[in-house]
């Protein structure tokens, strides 16, 4: 089969939009013709040389599709189900699996950071004829693509491809942050640094668990609408003060119960820790540089009794959580269509993530013909 595809040859250069052949399914895998993919800052980190990856590769690992064909061996998928892809397979069986945290699996682990499939192959190939690395195992940059059935899962027919595509990795992974990762308890203090994609929903979460009070934190002021509109209480313009003072003086000196960084920088995630109060917790969400490190004051984990931890895939169990995410947006409980701010061809991709790192979206997806 062939299909366009966005491809990474460079770190540091655009992704270069080419017909690559797509192998057909094995046995255990899938190919789904993808119908959306989110433009998330974790492809950037690819991008930009940040994490490296072998090249050529495909990224992207937030989106939509449909099946298009079913390997030997998957019986609980058929061709035409709307499925989103999982970027952190996992095998069912091993520890992390039974223990309730898949996104810790080896599975989807050696698939992050080989680019290939289990069996140490790849499915797809230039018009060279040369094999191009998969990104997650999901590859969602490629209007087609195979992977591992345990990559899908199977949704209702009801829900748009949009939609599923947002609550594939933003949604997932920042309300899973607050519910999932931290348990934060209706009534808390949760301050919020950085309102991307993963903060706004980090911000979701928080309005769900019914916090008293959600500070969301960006150095772009024009995050401040999309912010309160995912039920923030107040916004501090990083860029303008000093933003954990700010956050000491909106909660009586004392800072919040729980803070999240949800970028993925070093020096953000020490602002996040100092603005925790004693006794709280400062979860990390965001993907940082390979090499970087952030300065803690280690005298606060004693003398304060702060916790600091980190989140993958929101901590969650992405089989049954997507599901349920899917569920509160039914019922109007999920604020999806605020997130969206545009969509973009496949044709434009380099343009969306232009946008991206100007600060111009909360969210956008690249939506397939």
């Amino acid at each position: 089969m062939i299909a366009p595809a966005a491809v990474l040859y460079e770190s540091g250069k655009p992704l270069v939009i080419e017909e690559v052949e797509v192998l057909p399914p094995q046995a255990g895998e899938v190919t789904v013709r993808m119908k959306a993919a989110g433009v998330c800052h974790s492809d950037l980190h690819v991008m930009k040389g940040d994490l490296p990856m072998p090249t050529p590769i495909i990224l992207g690992h937030e989106g939509s599709g449909i099946i298009e064909a079913v390997g030997q061996g998957v019986t609980d998928l058929k061709i035409g189900d709307p499925v989103i892809p999982i970027w952190r397979a996992s095998c069912g069986q091993c520890t992390y699996c039974q223990t309730g945290r898949p996104a810790l699996c080896d599975m989807g682990t050696q698939m992050r950071f080989t680019g290939l499939m289990p069996d140490g192959e790849t499915r797809f190939r230039n018009t060279r004829g040369d094999s191009i690395r998969h990104y997650a195992g999901v590859s969602t940059f490629a209007s087609l693509s195979t992977m591992p059935a345990a990559c899908v899962v199977k949704i209702p027919p009801t829900v748009s491809f949009e939609h599923a595509a947002l609550i594939g990795c933003g949604v997932i992974t920042g309300v899973g942050a607050v519910t999932h990762a931290a348990k934060v308890p209706p009534g808390s203090t949760v301050a919020v640094f950085g309102c991307g994609g993963i903060g706004l929903n980090v911000i979701q979460g928080a309005r769900l668990v019914s916090a008293s009070r959600i500070i969301a934190i960006d150095t772009h002021g024009s995050k401040a609408a999309h912010a309160l509109k995912q039920g923030a209480t107040d916004f501090i313009d990083a860029s303008q003060s000093d933003p954990v003072q700010a956050v000491r003086d909106l909660t009586g000196g004392a800072g919040v119960d729980f803070s999240f960084e949800a970028i993925g920088n070093a020096s953000v995630i020490e602002q996040a820790f100092d603005a925790t109060k004693k006794g709280g917790t400062c979860v990390v969400a965001g993907i940082t540089r390979g090499d970087a490190r952030a300065a803690i004051n280690t005298n606060q984990l004693v003398y304060a009794e702060k916790t600091l931890k980190g989140t993958l895939y929101g901590s969650t169990r992405p089989r049954i959580d997507l599901l349920n995410l899917i569920d509160l947006q039914a019922s109007g409980h999920l604020r999806l269509d605020a997130l969206l701010t545009r969509t973009y061809p496949l044709s434009e991709i380099n343009e969306a993530y232009d946008g991206l790192q100007r600060g111009e979206v909360a969210r956008s997806l690249i939506v397939f013909d």
